[in-house]
């Protein structure tokens, strides 16, 4: 039996940084929308209530029994989490004088076992623009800061523990935030922090084994971090009886598909290579539009895939490597319904195939899904390379594509990614890669005039790449892959560097 905190999410952007914050303390946690119905198990340890967009004091904010759940479980409120905590309770929730936002200093007034080891004044994080100015009956201040009265609250009277706080632990501006969610998990809900990518290996294939049996399972591979781990559990539990299928689109890095091939044999995963070039080039001919060039490319590799997979009898589960931010995403604060993105890999499945899915990593975290690749012994360079688009090369070719500016692209970008790991640059940024331009320039090369193609080289840092910034590699570095790439790859004499932030601009071009 896994232990399990529960969040209950109202909305807020932080959400997702509270379950890696509960996480990253060895605890296995779920996000689920605050009106969908809590099922009350031995499994289940405590209650997390999120922050929210909402005012408690709107006609439709979304409120939740906060006293029903404190009855049988440890509760923490954070932000409006907090607020609905006090105006259920009967405290007084009003609009603060001034919105209060950004850093700000708890001082602890009462020693409480939440606050346990954290230190006088110390920095947390604030982001609402109502505030608690009573407390209920039955409740009492932790802390506070310079501008609210009410910065951290516990109820003393009856039932489970009960808490709340104005400021956000999970976020990395709140320095002490970690400790005091641990102190809730470990020392108030009593978690054993048990839950560790061996832990999560020995389970899921244990699970796997049991919901599989002796049946065929057809998986969609790419190469990438979440559909090699997720296949090599698969293979784990039943071993040959899992179908891989990895498909050259002719938009792949340079020699990728050969290198990802010979890793999968490496790896003793059953895995059947399926050059298609010609097929996606053929339908990529004279297409310019960004999103076109996206469907023709998903498009063609699902008619693939089920050619393949016909050739395959007894076929009854489809593995997928769907992580939990697909998960999350699918889930509405709104509604009851959640709706789950079956097509995270393959991109849409035809109807007639009818298979029911395995997805290993539905409950993991990108990051968490390197730990447990690690613990598997997979490929370093595998499990830390940069995020890669699914229409591969196809969206980094502006314009129409072809073969000549696909060998192009490759040829530039390879000098590129093996010019930031020679210079040992590759693990600092989040993503690089290199886009060609539908643009010509003049160029002079010995004393011949050329007319040929640009080349943008495009590197960013980012924490979850919902916002990035362009990453600010050496002059130096950038002059020689200018200098390798024009004077190695025939078609190219121009490259340029592209400095725009994700916002305004996107990390890919198209």
């Amino acid at each position: 039996m896994t232990e399990k905190i529960l969040i209950l999410d109202f909305g807020s952007q932080y959400t997702q940084l509270i379950a890696r914050a509960v996480r990253e303390a060895n605890v296995y946690c779920e996000i689920t929308p605050y009106n969908k119905e809590i099922v009350f198990g031995p499994e289940l340890k405590g209650v997390i209530l999120s922050g929210s967009p909402f005012s408690v004091n709107e006609d439709n904010a979304p409120t939740v029994d906060i006293a029903g759940i404190a009855a049988q479980l440890p509760v923490l409120g954070v932000c409006y989490g907090a607020q609905l905590t006090a105006k259920l309770f009967g405290g007084k929730v009003e609009k603060s004088d001034k919105r209060e936002y950004g850093r700000a200093r708890l001082e602890i007034i009462k020693d409480n076992i939440l606050l346990k080891n954290v230190l006088p004044q110390s920095q947390v994080w604030m982001s609402h623009s109502d505030t608690v100015k009573e407390l209920p009956q039955g409740f009492e201040i932790l802390g506070t800061t310079e501008s609210i009265p009410v910065a951290a609250f516990v109820r003393t009277g009856e039932g489970c523990p009960l808490y709340g706080l104005q400021f956000h632990p999970e976020v990395y501006h709140s320095t002490e935030g970690k400790t005091i969610l641990k102190n809730f998990l470990v020392a108030i809900c009593g978690c054993s922090q048990d839950w560790t990518p061996a832990h999560f290996i020995s389970d899921t294939v244990a699970a796997l084994k049991e919901k599989i049996g002796d049946k065929r399972v057809i998986m969609a591979m790419s190469g990438g971090v979440d559909s090699t781990v997720a296949a090599t559990l698969i293979h784990q539990a039943i071993g040959k009886n899992l179908f891989g299928i990895f498909v050259d689109n002719g938009v792949l890095r340079k020699n990728e598909f050969e290198e990802v091939l010979a890793m999968y044999q490496q790896l003793g995963l059953n895995v059947k290579g399926v050059n298609a070039k010609e097929h996606f080039y053929t339908r990529l001919a004279g297409k310019t539009d960004p999103e076109e060039k996206r469907k023709i490319i998903g498009g063609g590799f699902i008619e693939i895939f089920d050619q393949e997979a016909k050739r395959i009898e007894n076929i009854d589960f489809l593995g997928q490597g769907t992580i939990y931010p697909d998960v999350i995403e699918s889930a509405s604060v709104h509604g009851p319904s959640v709706t789950i993105k079956s097509h995270h890999n393959v991109g849409g499945l035809p109807a007639t195939m009818k298979l029911s899915l395995v997805e290993p990593l539905r409950s993991l975290f990108k990051d968490e899904v390197r730990k447990v690749g690690v613990e598997l012994g997979l490929p370093h360079e595998m499990l830390f390379r940069h995020p890669f688009p699914g229409p591969g090369l196809g969206i980094r070719i502006l314009g129409e594509i072809t073969e000549e500016k696909v060998r192009l692209l490759q040829d530039a970008d390879a000098i590129y990614t093996n010019g930031l790991k020679k210079a040992k640059l590759y693990a600092s940024v989040w993503q690089a890669g290199t886009i060609l331009l539908p643009v010509k320039s003049v160029g002079v090369m010995g004393d011949e005039r050329t007319y040929e193609f640009t080349i943008a080289l495009r590197a960013v840092t980012s924490v979850d790449g919902m916002t990035a910034d362009w990453a600010h590699l050496p002059y130096e570095f950038l002059a020689d892959i200018s200098n390798e790439i024009i004077n190695n790859v025939s078609g190219i004499n121009r490259v340029v560097y592209d400095i725009s932030s994700k916002p305004p601009a996107t990390i890919e071009w198209e």
